[in-house]
């Protein structure tokens, strides 16, 4: 432990500041982890949803029938950043939301290296095998919308995909001069002075591409593939089109599971918000409550977006939520995905990566330590 005199002195120096209180704070709580006696303690209710916390084992997320029944087996022991837990697989979902063609592909201009394709190969390498071997579910959590639910689509969210203007002189229902907004503050792409200025191909202050970004439900230029051939990318966010499909990395993982001896097939979910669990029930909501998973493990894109918004309704609703950091990436500022991963570690839930949940698979323990 360090003294006194190795602490910082400069009020500037906040970054070593900070290093120091969480060594000296992590140095504290293990002297009195070996100086008191090991606890354990029941947090929820013992009738219906609890955790069994144990200081030397950490969280317990089975769930058995009461507190007191025998220990749930086979279960999954987890490292994550704030501590042990153990998960029951038979209870537990892997759910991978919006890793669809749309939000990676770079046939639409979505950069070839991107952080969301990083994230879709952590899975495809670590996350996804660890969940077939287990036996875990794997549920696909997309965007999937049928013309009644963009009828019924809220403007904010309309908004985030683009919408359409007419000149201020004419009705606001009108068809004729109808042009797409650039983004989604309505600056719009066809006015001749922003075209002379700018070209076709500009994109907004917040990185959309007015070649996509035309709405829910518009038309999405056909898009040219490696080979030279075209394809439809068809209408956006609409269900059973090019665009709405997994991106081929996950796609390729995906069919893979048709084809290993996994006992449960993978799950495709369309959703119909950001979240996939949002208000009192969605396809999603049913799936769960019908086949009773307890803990759900997150990951897609985008990490502030529609994956923080389905875990936190998933936390809201009372399930288990993790969220598996590299499985998970945004477009957003860094920022962004450390406020989710931090209210994940210290409210939400539990933060791991994909190696982490590989590495918990490999000790899976199907009887307790003798």
């Amino acid at each position: 432990m360090q003294g006194a005199s190795d602490r910082p002195t400069r009020r500037q120096d906040f970054d070593t500041l900070d290093k120091y209180s969480i060594e000296l704070l992590r140095d504290f709580v293990s002297d009195l982890a070996q100086m008191a006696e090991h606890r354990h303690g029941l947090i929820g209710n013992p009738q219906g949803n609890f955790w069994i916390h144990h200081s030397k084992h950490g969280f317990d997320l089975t769930h058995p029938t009461q507190p007191d029944a025998p220990p749930i087996y086979p279960r999954i022991p987890l490292q994550t950043t704030n501590g042990s837990i153990a998960i029951d697989p038979a209870k537990s979902a892997l759910v991978i939301i919006d890793m669809q063609n749309f939000f990676l592909s770079e046939y639409i201009g979505r950069p070839s290296e991107s952080k969301g394709l990083k994230a879709a190969r952590q899975l495809a390498e670590h996350a996804i095998p660890a969940c077939r071997k287990a036996d875990i579910q794997i549920v696909w959590l997309n965007w999937g919308l049928s013309q009644d639910e963009v009828e019924d689509m809220p403007p904010a969210t309309l908004r985030a995909f683009g919408f359409s203007t007419v000149p201020e002189n004419q009705r606001l229902t009108d068809d004729a001069g109808r042009q797409t907004a650039v983004d989604d503050h309505g600056v719009n792409t066809g006015s001749p002075k922003i075209a002379e200025k700018f070209g076709t191909h500009i994109k907004t202050p917040f990185g959309k591409d007015p070649r996509i970004y035309r709405g829910l439900g518009s038309m999405i230029e056909p898009v040219r593939l490696d080979d030279g051939s075209s394809v439809s990318g068809g209408q956006l966010l609409m269900r059973d089109q090019w665009n709405t499909e997994l991106h081929p990395v996950l796609e390729r993982a995906r069919r893979d599971g048709m084809r290993s001896d996994s006992q449960r097939e993978d799950v495709w979910i369309h959703k119909n918000r950001m979240s996939g669990l949002w208000g009192g029930d969605t396809l999603c909501t049913d799936y769960l409550k019908e086949h009773d998973f307890r803990t759900l493990i997150f990951a897609g894109v985008n990490t502030d977006q529609c994956v923080a918004g389905s875990l936190q309704d998933a936390f809201t609703k009372g399930y288990d939520c993790l969220l598996l950091s590299d499985g998970s990436a945004t477009t957003s500022p860094e920022f962004a995905q450390q406020c989710v991963e931090y209210n994940t570690a210290k409210t939400w839930g539990f933060l791991l990566s994909c190696k982490d949940l590989e590495d918990g698979v490999a000790a899976l323990q199907t009887a307790a330590p003798s």
